[in-house]
């Protein structure tokens, strides 16, 4: 089986960088871009992209809201109209930079807040995810697994690829621990290794509360700012390889 990994990537602006960019891209499959908003700039976009396209790289558009002090993370009270026009903005220009280095984007993904807000209110969902496939219907759309992003996607005829959290831990009801409380980011190789070989071999991940839920995903996320994350994201390569599962860009996955 074919199963993508991904990361958020280019969450850095000017001279500063949050982790080795160059080297994660030869782990992963995926690469969740920041558009410029919450990080990201004109030229790290451009050399994410170019990185991608050398390392067979899917490329994805990573919009979220325009915070860059809170890293996207803050909840802001901004308008229907103008989380479209985020979006549009932000996935536009991503568009653009591929297109001018001969690629093209492959996916979409949202970063933290402007995910979550978007995940709570199904009207917004709806008209975000049409505002996407107006811009590009072959687009993939990442997203937790029975959400309502998901559904929204799909609805708009976007196709979908569902996301296993592996350093982040989930409560009872599958949804993620607020990164507030303690232990809810993963961080340790054993815990790493054990999560991703639960996925693997019964679907399923044991929560915050210790129960275990299943899970329905094809691609694996490692947060690019989670301590550790090129060696966590390598974990979870090799754990998936010695498997028998073969490492595949999302589009591949789907195409299985």
């Amino acid at each position: 089986m074919k199963i993508d990994v991904n990361s958020d990537m280019g969450e850095g602006f000017g001279v500063y960088q949050l982790c080795d960019d160059a080297a994660l891209m030869k782990v992963v499959s995926s690469a969740n871009i920041a558009c410029g908003f919450h990080a990201g700039d004109p030229a790290i976009m451009t050399r994410m992209v170019r990185l991608a396209k050398e390392n067979g790289v899917g490329i994805g558009a990573h919009p979220g809201l325009p915070d860059r002090q809170g890293f996207g993370r803050r909840e802001l009270p901004f308008s229907v109209e103008e989380i479209c026009q985020q979006v549009a903005y932000q996935l536009g220009a991503l568009t653009a930079i591929a297109h001018a280095e001969g690629t093209k984007v492959s996916h979409f993904s949202f970063h933290a807040a402007m995910g979550n807000i978007v995940n709570r209110d199904e009207a917004l969902a709806q008209q975000v995810m049409t505002l996407v496939a107006r811009i590009n219907a072959d687009l993939i759309v990442f997203a937790q697994p029975d959400t309502i992003i998901e559904r929204a996607a799909q609805a708009a005829g976007l196709k979908t690829l569902t996301l296993f959290l592996a350093d982040r831990a989930y409560d009872a009801q599958g949804r993620l621990v607020p990164r507030g409380i303690a232990g809810s980011v993963i961080k340790e190789e054993t815990a790493l290794r054990a999560r991703v070989r639960q996925f693997l071999q019964h679907g399923t991940v044991t929560t915050f509360e210790g129960e275990v839920i299943a899970v329905r995903a094809r691609s694996i996320l490692v947060h690019s700012d989670t301590p550790g994350s090129l060696a966590l994201a390598s974990i979870v390569r090799s754990e998936i390889e010695a498997s028998g599962h073969q490492v595949a860009p999302a589009a591949e996955v789907l195409a299985q």
